[in-house]
């Protein structure tokens, strides 16, 4: 064996352009190094939902406030103990987010890097706000960054251009504007100033460069914004493509928990709304573990032809129970597997099954129903059926099963509790109209919803996935405005689609209460 020491050879070093709000705008690329990475720099506030695509062991330095050096200190020391280190800078890292002097200091330390471009923040957001940067009559664009620390543009330079894209504080927009006509800009020049830029959360105010101060006061605006100036703002009325969204500003509350409201709440963001996830029941093992035991263990010796899943916490019970005696998914290679619908189908893709059986019609028990097969004493050599499910599920699949010839092994895998109440604001908004819609997936989630937080304000646009929610949240005083043509989730999201678009239609304004008049007012 060699003395001589061997050297530990460095981590990389990555440069990722976070993008402009909405992380789904995020590169392949750039998700690709953040799911490899051991260390993230990164502002755990603002990039929270890249992080999420992080490993559970990702170390996070929280870069909130560093200045250049400071973060670089970070990544270089990360990344000479091995470790592959992700630098996250907003929008395009070499236009938005003083890449410059970061990976200067990086090379300087002997250090490799990459740089994965982003979606720039200059470029996006004006886009978002319906007002390209470019036209037929105006081609030459200059960009600004007039937020603390960036030294003074060129203003006759900018003066000049057809379009000039301004990064300011929302509070300052008046000062650039004067500076702007005071180099020789007209006073009456079209200027689109948009906050939160592709979020849903996003607001724009239209006015010129005269009443920009006093509009953008008024209207309240806060934070960073880009502005644009220019007479490609006027493209506005006809291009705005993202605020004209069926639900654009709609908060929407969702009963559900993150696990399970997830793919809702990404369809209804692709609407415009604003999800906010309440979860209004809790999920907890049965309180004696034996017939779940034994169930399992018939499983793994053949007792079953069947075993039907109801739910995406069914298949979570049933996995956790494999995993706890070292089975995995080969263990059910014997049986036939169905599922009430499609999400319960992806959980169990998940982990590594295809199910036999999703409904073709209905995704309940009674779709799933008129789809199973009969038991055939010739075809089938077991008439045994495995349903683990809620300790609070009715008796129809049961039934229909018993009907069709199977015997039944109903078993409680997990237990649905009321969960804990919501935070006092949550609780607060839902009674006084701070929701404009709320989704109802299910007659428990009006029940615990309404037990845990209080009705929601007659205001409230009541949206509900099938005649027996709507039954009980008439029940409970509630109007029912929306219901869904099937019950799935995502049909219940197109269809409180729909009634935003007709709303637009009709009122002939954005839809979001908190935004209309805003919005209506930049259009």
């Amino acid at each position: 064996m060699s003395s001589r020491t061997q050297k530990k050879t460095n981590g990389p070093v990555t440069f990722v352009g976070a993008g402009p709000g909405d992380d789904r705008l995020l590169t392949v690329r750039g998700a690709e190094v953040l799911a490899a990475a051991d260390v993230v720099v990164a502002d755990p506030q603002r990039h929270a939902a890249l992080l999420r695509r992080c490993r559970d062991d990702v170390e996070v330095v929280d870069a909130t406030g560093l200045d250049a050096a400071a973060a670089v200190k970070a990544l270089v020391a990360a990344a000479r103990e091995g470790r592959a280190v992700v630098r996250l800078l907003d929008g395009d890292p070499a236009l938005d987010g003083g890449l410059a002097e970061e990976a200067d200091a990086v090379a300087k330390a002997k250090l490799g890097f990459e740089v994965v471009p982003g979606v720039s923040a200059a470029v996006s957001v004006p886009v978002h706000a319906g007002v390209p940067l470019t036209s037929a009559k105006a081609r030459m664009v200059s960009v600004a960054d007039l937020r603390a620390g960036a030294p003074d543009p060129d203003w006759p330079a900018l003066a000049a251009a057809n379009t000039v894209v301004l990064h300011v504080p929302a509070g300052e927009v008046g000062k650039a504007a004067t500076a702007l006509v005071e180099h020789g800009r007209s006073a009456g020049t079209p200027v689109a100033v948009t906050v939160r830029g592709s979020t849903t959360q996003q607001r724009t105010v239209v006015t010129t460069l005269d009443t920009a101060e006093s509009d953008v006061a008024a209207d309240g605006l806060d934070g960073s914004a880009v502005a644009v100036v220019g007479d490609v703002v006027k493209l506005r009325d006809r291009l705005s493509w993202f605020e004209t969204k069926p639900l654009f500003g709609w908060k929407v509350l969702v009963p559900r928990t993150k696990e399970q409201a997830w793919s809702l709440s990404e369809q209804l963001r692709s609407y415009g709304a604003v999800p906010v996830e309440v979860p209004t029941i809790a999920v907890e093992p049965p309180r004696t573990p034996a017939q779940m035991d034994r169930a399992i263990n018939g499983m793994v010796s053949g007792r079953y032809q069947w075993v039907v899943f109801t739910s995406t916490n069914a298949v979570r019970a049933v996995r956790q129970k494999f995993e706890q005696i070292g089975l995995d998914a080969r263990a059910m290679g014997g049986m036939r597997i169905a599922v009430v619908g499609e999400m319960t189908g992806q959980a169990l893709r998940e982990w590594g099954i295809n199910p036999d059986l999703v409904p073709s019609g209905e995704q309940s028990s009674e779709g799933l129903l008129e789809d199973f097969p009969e038991y055939d004493d010739v075809f089938d050599h077991l008439d045994r059926v495995f349903l683990p499910r809620a300790d609070i599920a009715t008796d129809t699949l049961v039934a229909g099963l018993k009907e069709r010839g199977w015997q039944v092994d109903d078993v409680t895998a997990y237990r649905t509790v009321r969960a804990a109440p919501p935070p006092a604001e949550t609780r607060e908004a839902i009674k006084t109209g701070g929701f404009d819609a709320v989704l109802f997936t299910s007659s428990s989630t009006v029940r615990n919803l309404v037990g845990i937080a209080g009705k929601p304000h007659s205001s409230t646009v009541i949206a509900v996935i099938g005649p027996q929610s709507a039954k009980t949240a008439e029940e409970h005083g509630l109007r029912v405005d929306v219901q869904a043509s099937t019950a799935s989730a995502a049909a219940l999201a197109e269809a409180l689609a729909e009634f935003g678009r007709e709303r637009r239609l009709v009122d002939d304004e954005l839809p979001g209460k908190a935004n209309r008049a805003k919005a209506k007012k930049g259009k």
